[in-house]
């Protein structure tokens, strides 16, 4: 028995060696570039076959060989990623989500590559580099783990890799060359990687579809030790090998025996999953950026087109109309990833374990194995696998409502790998498994017209859910979550809704697809399938209908008609297109056929010349997209034109007397009260309109304090001895603050002085340590954002926060859908508020930063708040926006809104705000009125 335990301790030493060189590498390449590279067991594939075909079918001897795999080929590999992907993607800003998509896109690529070279089937004639020996690939492991952390101590380029790893653009401004830096780091991630490959490729099958999964199984060991750690990663990665081993000695009895054999032989894919949702996560960029195919319009006439080439088919017949039946179920199951990815903006490695279940699911139901179920027809077998598969996408939902960025991708890729491991590998699951299509349908073209009708509810299905209510909400949670959260969107719930209905549409084309090929097979459903799915959505339009329908098409077509691995290469191409161009091949084709479009029309100088002089003689008339970029105000009102209705007009006189007036045309500007809604025919004050009285009419100013309207009694809001520490550094000691209503209450300070972390407290993205806090006198402590919005307050953030891909329109509905506060007209009323009706229908991008801010604060006021926190408001707008914001927020303050605002403009504040509370070390060292407090001598230390 102690000689077993020995042998099985030094295989699994020689699987724990393997994996640490992985972990290594994986930790040297994302602490050099922040990169999680999703290729590296690809690259490790590669070198694998590289090295077989110069000493197989070559006839190299091993030595020169195997040196040019290791010392050419591999870091030659990465030295073409950096240059020709990745670095791109660095200069513009090295967005974590456009970094994984071209990860993907590059593992696809070498994975497609392969198999067009070496052919799909698996080869067991790798050259064996090293003896079976155990402890080789362990002393590889251990011997580069000390280089590198030798390196990294006591090198000058060590140095400036841990100053790229802290600050990047940083390290870059003291003159490190964080491009050298990157470029090292991937030559050395590639060398271990095509060390791991040649290592494995004798005791495992070499193919292109099961080595690069195999080693990506074994990223967990990386993400245990944080993409930091190597001693952690090399003791990880050691344990679970010799935990992997002994493992085997289990044979208990029952049904026990395989689920132990199967988690012995796995252990490394629950390590990643437990590692994924339990350690704290890498990346915290949730969304997925939204591709150029999504911000193109669908051109006229498209849909028809499109529906003719899917009418096409019927007219096949033999082996074409066979394969032409897979395109519509893929074409559901991408569309799965068009709500979960493209809508919502969430991570999702993990569909194709859906769609097979689905699959599985329906063959088990028709042949009625399934537990505690009869037999039941086939299509009532589809409908009800989908009713117990839309359940299963909490497993992937929940851990996206705390999980972020790479994380998340690693957690519904695990999930993925899981399912394959556990369920379509296992043979009381699938052994002798057969399905055959529905009554009716059996044949090709019978089956297929019953697949378009399938399709086109599918299509249905997800055109309500991008629009509307729920549509603009996944469309803010996609685009700035926490903004949505603001609006009083539930993020938890939404990403739920979007994982949940992903899952049940993916069920669905599974099943149609398994019924087409009349058998399932778990072949279909691989892990690396669904990264070929996610790969071609996210090139081919995320959030694009029409996109899913042509990756569906190419994907099938391309290896119907050629050779395997095609559609792999072809979608891997165009994913590394978004290194050079983001927005996917649509801008890449745009800025190639640039040149072809006529050059806009422009007037010459002496046009230029009479159209200024027509304007002096005329008035001004700016155009709606540059009024706001003017840094002069008007010295007169704007003409007002007799058409022009009471709404549209803005006022152009000042409700305080002795404050400059709104500009006419201005930036912001416009009647006080319009910010909330008539309720039931009645005014602000609950009063009957007057005949001929327009609904938005102004409310008589309400009497500020000192006019004997309002007491301290009246706080809206309030914060009770809160107290917030971040492990040894107190934010927030013992901090007590009233926002009162009808009052503008300002906080200032140093930075760090912890006015942001008090802010964040009140606005419910922080929950306090001690204390508590109120509004109107109910505990809101451990509500959510989205709940205190609902409540009745509302914010804006430091940088604003709009949603790019709806129009200005659309920003300000998301807050009304969410307000129980909101009629019908709040968002008409709010756009004219903040005087936005001339962009009402523009996207809210590329704007300037004074209409961004009033979007932003029209979003806001669109819930009918009774109080309002106002993150730094004032950042970003020029002299003449700062006073007109004044202004507003002086109307507001008069009306009965309850305000607070954060800012570090003391002048600003000194005519603004009514008591102004100084932090200083995350206390309030000083409060009391504006002028007095912010002339004392303190305020100025």
């Amino acid at each position: 028995m102690s000689s077993l335990s020995h042998d099985l301790t030094l295989a699994g030493l020689s699987v724990g060696g393997a994996a640490a060189l992985t972990g290594i590498g994986l930790i040297v390449t994302y602490r050099a570039t922040g990169v999680l590279n999703f290729a590296h067991g690809a690259t490790a594939m590669v070198c694998a076959y590289v090295l077989r075909q110069l000493t197989v079918d070559w006839h190299w001897p091993l030595a020169p060989a195997a040196a040019v795999t290791l010392l050419l080929v591999a870091p030659g590999i990465g030295l073409l990623l950096d240059r020709a992907v990745f670095r791109p993607l660095a200069v513009l800003g090295g967005d974590p989500a456009q970094t994984l998509v071209a990860s993907i896109g590059v593992f696809v690529l070498l994975v497609g590559g392969a198999a067009l070279i070496w052919g799909p089937g698996a080869r067991d004639d790798a050259p064996t580099l090293l003896s079976a020996d155990p402890w080789a690939p362990l002393g590889a492991a251990v011997a580069l783990a000390a280089a590198v952390g030798a390196v990294t101590r006591w090198t000058r380029f060590g140095g400036e890799l841990r100053a790229v790893v802290d600050d990047r653009a940083l390290a870059a401004l003291f003159g490190v060359n964080a491009g050298r830096v990157a470029a090292a780091g991937w030559a050395f991630g590639s060398f271990t990687a095509g060390l791991t490959g040649v290592l494995l490729a004798p005791s495992v099958r070499l193919d292109p579809y099961g080595m690069p999964l195999l080693v990506m199984e074994v990223m967990a060991v990386a993400v245990a030790a944080r993409m930091r750690g190597l001693t952690t990663a090399v003791a990880v990665a050691l344990a679970l090998g010799v935990a992997q081993s002994q493992l085997t000695r289990l044979h208990p009895s029952g049904p026990r025996e395989q689920l132990i054999q199967t988690a012995g032989a796995n252990l490394f894919v629950l390590a990643l999953l437990a590692a994924a949702l339990i350690l704290p996560g890498i990346g915290s960029k949730d969304a997925l950026p939204r591709t150029a195919s999504a911000r193109v319009p669908t051109p006229p006439g498209a849909w028809p087109v499109a529906a003719l080439l899917f009418l096409i088919p019927l007219g096949f017949a033999g082996q074409d109309l066979t394969t032409s039946v897979r395109v519509p179920a893929l074409a559901v199951i991408l569309l799965s990833l068009v709500i979960v990815t493209g809508r919502g903006g969430q991570i999702s490695l993990g569909q194709a374990a859906y769609a097979g279940l689905g699959a599985l699911f329906t063959a088990l139901l028709t042949a009625g194995r399934f537990p505690g179920l009869p037999e039941l027809p086939h299509l009532p077998a589809l409908a009800v696998a989908v009713l117990l598969v839309a359940p299963l996408g909490l497993l992937t939902g929940r851990p996206a409502i705390s999980r972020h960025g790479l994380a998340l991708a690693l957690a519904t890729f695990a999930f993925g790998v899981g399912v394959s491991r556990f369920v379509f590998a296992q043979p009381y699951a699938t052994a002798g498994l057969t399905l055959d299509r529905p009554a009716g349908f059996v044949s090709d073209r019978a089956y297929y017209t019953l697949e378009l009708a399938l399709l086109t509810g599918a299509l249905l299905l997800v055109t309500a859910l991008r629009r509307g209510r729920t549509g603009r909400a996944l469309a803010a949670l996609r685009d700035h979550e926490a903004g949505a959260a603001a609006a009083g969107a539930a993020v938890g719930a939404l990403k739920l809704t979007a994982f949940v209905t992903g899952a049940a549409l993916a069920a669905l084309g599974g099943g149609m697809l398994a019924m087409g090929q009349q058998a399932f097979d778990p072949a279909a459903f691989d892990p690396v399938r669904g990264l070929l799915w996610f790969a071609a959505v996210m090139v081919l339009g995320s959030d694009s209908l029409l996109g899913a329908l042509t990756a569906a098409a190419l994907l099938v077509g391309l290896d119907a008609g050629t050779r395997g691995g095609m559609a792999a290469a072809v979608i891997g191409v165009l994913a590394i297109l978004m290194g050079r161009f983001p927005g996917g091949p649509y801008e890449a084709l745009r800025k190639a056929t640039h040149h072809l479009h006529p050059a806009s029309p422009h007037l010459t100088p002496r046009g230029k010349k009479a159209r200024e002089a027509l304007q002096r003689a005329t008035g001004p008339t700016p155009h709606p997209r540059t009024a706001d970029r003017r840094k002069t105000p008007p010295t007169h009102p704007a003409p007002t034109h007799p058409g022009t209705p009471p709404a549209d007009r803005t006022e152009t006189t000042s409700p305080h007397p002795g404050r400059p007036p709104l500009r006419p045309e201005g930036t912001w500007g416009c009647p006080r009260a319009q910010h909330r809604a008539p309720r039931d025919g009645t005014g602000e004050a609950g009063r009957p309109h007057r005949d001929g009285e327009h609904a938005d009419t102004p409310a008589a100013p309400t009497p500020r304090r000192g006019e004997g309207a309002r007491t301290e009694a009246d706080g809206a809001l309030t914060a009770h001895r809160i107290t917030l520490t971040y492990g040894n550094h107190t934010a927030l000691d013992d901090v007590s603050l009233t926002v009162p209503r009808g009052r503008i209450t300002a906080l200032t300070g140093e930075n760090g002085a912890g006015k942001s972390t008090l802010f964040h407290c009140l606005a419910g993205t922080l929950r306090p340590d001690r204390g508590r806090i109120t509004l109107h006198g109910r505990d809101i402590t451990r509500l959510p954002a989205h709940a205190r919005t609902r409540a009745g307050m509302a914010r804006t953030f430091q940088q604003p926060a709009v949603f790019s891909s709806l129009t200005i329109t659309e920003n300000v509905q998301v807050a009304a859908d969410h307000s129980p506060r909101s009629t019908h007209r709040t968002t008409s009323q709010a756009l004219r508020l903040l005087n936005l009706t001339s962009h009402h229908a523009s996207p809210a991008t590329d704007l300037p930063t004074g209409t961004l801010r009033r979007t932003e604060l029209a979003r806001a006021l669109a819930g009918a708040p009774h109080t309002l926190l106002l993150d730094e408001p004032a950042a970003g707008l020029d002299a003449t926006e700062v006073e007109a914001l004044a202004t507003l927020l002086r109307t507001l303050a008069a009306d009965g809104m309850a305000l607070l605002v954060v800012e570090h403009d003391l002048a600003w504040l000194a005519g603004l705000a009514d008591t102004v509370h100084v932090m200083r070390a995350g206390r309030i060292v000083a409060s009391g009125p504006a002028e007095k407090l912010l002339n004392a001598p303190e305020a100025d230390q």
